[in-house]
């Protein structure tokens, strides 16, 4: 049974994972000056590096070489190349200031994941649920034909990192060991990039002690929320962690309003209210469900 303790350690930790995915669009504009895939080969090479000694600490080397063969090593070729796309669609919103896009990618995601859920591992939804995805579909068609928005942003991180939690649901090895197979795969092509940069003479890292400091960084940036996340959802409820992940879409959607002046359209407006409207009926829905008894 859990005790109050490992909860409300899981708590502090889930919601340390959120807020630092929710402020991540403060760190992506000090590094404004440098091309969004070498933001990417950087966050990649120095997440490896931190993955690694923490891997060497524990002494997970073997489990985890031992755990990605076969199937499992294939599964993770796919998430890393889905966890690429994410992050760097993400880097290039940031950048180009399509923050509220990002946001509304966010809030979209635990939609898509009971969608996914629901057409390719056969798992039975509830109505509330079933509502909750068709307001949200109301809100992104609604945006989509109205041309309001860079659509596809949104469409892009949300069915990138869905289909990415899916892979990662079936492949069999845990949260550390994958990230840092996933990691591992992707630090060839990330140092390509970076060598070429340097050879036509467009690297960023080198150039300035400050902006170097940022760039290694990255590594913590990464690592260190998903980290926190795996060790919250070993301390508590499931459906708490499910209702936290709204924290990080909202912090951004309040930066890219308030901080940096990206312009809140009347159909931006809509579109928000059906998504959110969305949100909070799977998120009730999802709290009553959970409160339940169950039969015996």
């Amino acid at each position: 049974m859990t005790t109050a303790q490992p909860a409300r350690t899981g708590l502090l930790l889930g919601i340390g994972a959120y807020v630092s995915w929710g402020i991540l669009p403060l760190y992506l504009k000090l590094l404004k000056g440098v091309p969004a895939l070498q933001v990417l080969a950087h966050r990649i090479l120095w997440s490896l590096i931190l993955l690694a000694a923490i891997v060497l600490v524990l002494k997970r080397g073997k489990a985890i070489m031992a755990a990605a063969r076969g199937r499992t090593l294939l599964l993770l070729c796919a998430s890393a190349a889905l966890i690429a796309v994410n992050w760097m669609v993400y880097i290039w919103s940031v950048q180009n200031n399509h923050v509220l896009e990002a946001s509304l990618g966010y809030f979209i995601n635990p939609l898509i994941n009971v969608a996914l859920g629901v057409a390719l591992l056969g798992e039975r939804i509830r109505r509330g649920q079933a509502i909750a995805v068709g307001i949200a579909a109301l809100g992104v068609a609604i945006l989509a034909i109205s041309g309001g928005g860079a659509i596809w942003i949104s469409l892009a991180l949300a069915l990138s990192f869905g289909f990415y939690g899916l892979v990662r649901k079936i492949a069999a090895i845990d949260a550390l060991g994958g990230l840092t197979v996933e990691t591992l795969l992707l630090a060839a092509p990330a140092l390509a990039v970076l060598l070429q940069a340097s050879g036509n003479g467009t690297a960023a890292f080198g150039v300035d002690r400050h902006l170097d400091m940022l760039l290694i960084l990255a590594g913590a940036v990464t690592a260190a929320p998903l980290l926190m996340f795996a060790a919250a959802a070993r301390r508590m409820r499931y459906s708490t962690l499910g209702l936290l992940q709204y924290l990080a879409p909202t912090l951004q959607f309040a930066q890219a309003v308030l901080l940096f002046g990206e312009p809140l359209k009347p159909v931006h407006i809509v579109t928000f209210a059906l998504i959110w409207a969305g949100c909070a009926l799977y998120a009730f829905d999802s709290v009553r469900a959970s409160r339940t008894p169950v039969a015996a």
